[in-house]
């Protein structure tokens, strides 16, 4: 078969002549149902947001909340705002992400009111001392700053490969973003004992959300450059073919750098986050299982060390292990116990939205919001948030195995599989399944450097999912020219 193009040739010449296609200036038109389908799941999540929003008011007073009206318009205008953003900047994207990422933070707003009314204002309860009568329009405010976060990570990076240019400038803003806390004096950097934050007057940030950001990108550049020499084999062990002593540098360094996050900060999670991304990341660019292996047998025994080392390491381990004790339950466990009762009362189903009493768990609205939705909503509730939570992941690995860039490839999963452990780190702390540690839930914790980070996380992972699902660009044939196609 052969292709010859000749302009101005009739269209009766030859036998095997083909009239040619309309003319095409540019890409094929979208298809409409994609940003359809995305919109009416989005209506769906604000419509469910203000039904949750309605039953607290009626649960705690009898009446519909007065902000229902105030509350609704705002999140429902910022997450039109955002999808008409995805329309216009990244057209071919995931429709699943936006929805479920709206969904997750107006119930984590829904959550947030009800227990800022608790025993303010006439409503049942016991007032929460760490929550303002503003703490709400706070968090919307936040939630404001998030999307606009990710609509400037959608409009300023319109190819994810662009951050490969930053491999090691993005490594350097993650390492001072997380060392700069431990810096600080503790009057200035320590919240409950965890050096993690920036906080100046009123205004408190947790650089440690954005780092993990800078630093996945960082990991995929750096792991895109050297995975060809991280994959060679050394010895064969047990099936298992070990790298070569010699590759062990980045491992290593990695290990020891969560050590310090540990020792330093004295913040369990964000060391976990760090190193576990690092060991993901690792292995999708080498697909060596003895690189997890080597890793988890690092963390474990570094985990172990720390605990006899550092006193408030131990502690945690002797709270997770020994919550009941009665040197305990009303101590450094007492958190953790009310959490627990609180999900063991809600049972399956849970009290009902409202008519719960997770105001008993100290800071409930921040790390241990989960088991407040645990009390309300029941097993049944929980299950549902976790689901959510797993279709994002899914997505997110789906958008990385689409795409062709390496780089991509290895950015989307980090910040898939990052998200995914976040999840895991604090629901299995607060669940006993692990020690706990101080991390937050993401988009339903109170808080503005968590709700930002994430929107980010989320866009980052859209700027993915369009790259790989965007057609290729299309011939554009000029008028005048036909294809005639030849048997031979």
């Amino acid at each position: 078969m052969s292709a010859v193009t000749t302009p101005g040739d009739p269209a009766g010449a030859g036998p095997a002549a083909t009239p040619a296609p309309a003319a095409r200036a540019g890409p094929v038109p979208m298809p409409r149902g994609r940003r359809r389908t995305e919109l009416a799941m989005l209506l769906f999540a604000v419509g469910v947001v203000l039904f949750a929003y309605a039953s607290v008011g009626l649960s705690m007073t009898g009446k519909i909340p007065a902000g229902l009206v105030g509350y609704g318009l705002a999140f429902a205008a910022l997450m039109l705002v955002a999808h008409l953003a995805i329309r216009r900047f990244a057209p071919w994207a995931d429709p699943l992400m936006l929805p479920l990422a709206a969904l997750l933070n107006g119930l984590g707003i829904v959550m947030i009111y009800r227990l800022q009314q608790s025993g303010r204002a006439g409503n049942p309860g016991r007032l929460i001392t760490t929550m303002s009568s503003s703490t709400t329009t706070f968090q919307v405010m936040w939630s404001a700053v998030g999307v606009a976060a990710f609509i400037g990570v959608l409009v300023l990076i319109r190819e994810p490969r662009i951050l490969q240019r930053y491999t090691y400038t993005m490594g350097a803003v993650g390492l001072v973003l997380l060392a700069i806390p431990a810096l600080l004096p503790a009057s200035m950097s320590s919240v409950n004992g965890a050096k993690v934050w920036i906080i100046l007057g009123g205004l408190s940030i947790q650089p440690g959300e954005f780092a993990k950001l800078a630093l996945a990108v960082f990991f995929a550049g750096y792991l895109v450059a050297k995975r060809d020499v991280l994959s060679l084999a050394g010895r064969r062990v047990l099936g298992i073919d070990l790298p070569r002593g010699r590759d062990l540098g980045p491992v290593l360094i990695a290990w020891l750098a969560s050590l310090l996050i540990l020792v330093f900060e004295t913040d369990i999670g964000t060391s976990a986050l760090f190193f576990g991304m690092f060991l993901v990341m690792l292995y999708i660019a080498t697909q060596r299982t003895s690189w997890l292996l080597i890793g988890g047998v690092l963390f474990l025994v570094g985990a172990y060390a720390a605990s006899i080392l550092f006193g408030h390491v131990g502690e945690r381990f002797t709270i997770w292990l020994h919550p009941f004790a009665s040197q305990n339950v009303y101590g450094s466990s007492y958190q953790l116990v009310q959490g627990l009762y609180g999900m063991g009362f809600g049972g399956i189903l849970g009290t009902g939205l409202g008519h719960g009493q997770p105001y008993w768990t100290p800071l409930v609205q921040s790390d241990f919001i989960f088991t407040a939705f645990g009390e309300e909503l029941g097993l049944t509730g929980l299950m549902a948030l976790l689901l959510i939570y797993g279709l994002i992941v899914q997505r997110g690995l789906r958008a990385a195995v689409a795409v062709r860039d390496p780089f991509s490839k290895l950015l989307a999963g980090g910040l898939a599989f990052v998200l995914g452990l976040q999840v895991f780190v604090i629901v299995g702390g607060v669940t006993r399944l692990i020690p706990l540690t101080g991390i937050t839930t993401p988009f339903l914790s109170q808080g503005g450097s968590s709700l930002v980070a994430s929107w980010m996380l989320i866009a980052l992972l859209m700027r993915v999912s369009d790259t790989a699902r965007r057609p290729a660009p299309q011939p554009i044939q000029e008028e005048g020219m036909t294809q005639v196609v030849r048997g031979g």
